[in-house]
């Protein structure tokens, strides 16, 4: 599975300028390669991310989470969501799934992964939770 180079621009856009709050990336099964499917405003909440994952296909996305520690620093990670719900399709629960190590190396400075079947699995106490 080849990696369109635009997603590698817009990760290192999103870890390194803070350009984007969220990156939804999808497979394009006929050009077997993964694209950029949708990008999210800094301004954008975890709300407005969540509803950008469709309900009943499978989606990579990585999610800029910033959080206070309890000594309040200010400090961010960057989480790796294969959504995977269970109503998709095998086929395409399958290719994601054979193909996210490959897509993660492309993507230097995951510090997060969850895998998710429904919202619950990626909620934003569960990213908190993780991310201490």
């Amino acid at each position: 599975m080849a990696v369109h180079d635009d997603c590698k621009l817009r990760f290192l856009d999103l870890k390194a300028k803070r350009t984007y709050r969220f990156i939804v990336f999808k497979i394009e099964e006929k050009q077997k390669q993964v694209v950029v499917e949708k990008l999210g405003e800094p301004a954008d909440s975890y709300e407005d991310f969540s509803a950008s994952l469709p309900a009943d296909e499978c989606r990579y996305a990585v999610y800029d989470y910033d959080f206070m520690t309890e000594e309040n620093v200010p400090k961010s990670r960057i989480v790796f969501i294969a959504w995977s719900p269970d109503t998709s399709k095998v086929r395409s629960k399958m290719i994601y799934a054979s193909s996210k190590d490959r897509f993660k190396r492309e993507l230097d400075g995951i510090q997060v992964e969850l895998q998710a079947t429904d919202p619950t699995e990626m909620g934003i106490d569960v990213i908190r939770s993780r991310s201490n």
